[in-house]
């Protein structure tokens, strides 16, 4: 049996969650990978009001979905970042507080542990999100880096995080990062660093997303059989490159959706260059079974068109493998 499809709800929090479940249900989805803000999934109500988790199910079965995982890549971020005016727009208003960078970080880090919580609540074994990073501005050795600054990064990563993954252990929930450029991982050398830095606890994984390797010249399938354990969840996401000797893989502080850009995401089987074949077969090599989550991003594409076309590529592409050895048939014994 092929895997479940998904939709990432974070780029449609601006849709009410009925809203949105009645439109996943019609562009042919299984369920919602359901985003920790907008009115999605709030883990304050989903811990303390005892209504909410059983309404919140009522309305996937209303509409014939189902809910293998929900995100909080947004106060995640803020847990090891240098806080900044950009991330009061991205936070609840109770974890951005009177914006002191050390008290946005620890009331982040709180908030993870309750997300663990309300998603153990609600049935879910999957939070996936980010982590932040107090070295990604380190990323160009110039001035230069020394190896005890980047040391110390991964040390805060570790010492932020581990208390949260004690939390995600105690109720039975996995985290899966989002490797991504600004993350404390962001290609297989970093996410291996911050695994040992983390003491490869099996709580702490990866959310599988190629569209932040490929910009990066990354191989997915080596990054899939590299990290083959700790992949929990999986997005399906494209990105496009678009080098033409004026352009740069660093963005030039050019928005999405501008052609000057080196890259841009795009909707997934719409970009003609990343090759979805092989990730699918590294998938069923690893013996994922999990959701094929389409989280939708394509500046270009209206996005009901853009979710309903990205559903069905991704139920033409997936497959089950075969159990047998193709050429079976043939034999004597």
């Amino acid at each position: 049996m092929a895997r479940p499809v998904t939709l990432f709800t974070g780029q449609w929090a601006d849709l009410p969650f009925e809203t949105l479940c009645a439109k996943a249900k019609s562009f042919g989805y299984d369920g919602l990978e359901l985003a920790c803000w907008g009115d999605h999934f709030e883990v304050g109500k989903a811990l303390n009001d005892p209504n909410y988790i059983p309404a919140k199910k009522a309305t996937l079965e209303k509409h014939g979905l189902k809910c293998f995982a929900i995100s909080n890549h947004l106060v995640g971020q803020a847990v090891c970042d240098n806080i900044d005016e950009r991330h009061k727009s991205i936070l609840p208003p109770h974890v951005w507080g009177d914006g002191n960078p050390e008290g946005v970080r620890q009331r982040a880090a709180k908030e993870m542990m309750d997300t663990a919580r309300a998603a153990a609540k609600f049935g879910v074994k999957v939070v996936n999100g980010f982590t932040g990073s107090s070295i990604w501005h380190l990323i160009y050795s110039f001035p230069p880096n020394s190896p005890a600054m980047i040391d110390a990064g991964y040390k805060d990563f570790a010492n932020r995080w581990n208390p949260i993954i004690d939390v995600f252990d105690e109720v039975g929930v996995k985290f899966a990062l989002e490797v991504h450029p600004t993350e404390i991982a962001y290609d297989i050398y970093t996410t291996e660093a911050a695994l040992i830095a983390i003491g490869n606890r099996p709580g702490f994984g990866i959310n599988f997303d190629p569209s932040h390797l490929f910009h990066q010249f990354i191989d997915s399938v080596a990054f899939i059989e590299r990290f083959k354990d700790r992949i929990y969840h999986v997005h399906v996401k494209e990105s496009a490159r678009n080098l033409n000797g004026h352009t740069s893989i660093l963005g030039s502080h050019i928005n999405f959706g501008d052609a000057r850009r080196g890259w841009d995401f795009i909707s997934p089987g719409r970009g003609e260059q990343m090759q979805w074949g092989p990730i699918f077969r590294a998938l069923n090599r690893i013996g994922y079974q999990g959701p094929l989550s389409v989280e939708w991003e394509d500046s270009g594409m209206d996005r009901e068109y853009g979710a309903t076309d990205a559903c069905a590529f991704v139920r033409r592409n997936d497959f089950t493998p075969s159990n047998v050895q193709f050429d079976a048939a043939f034999s004597r014994d």
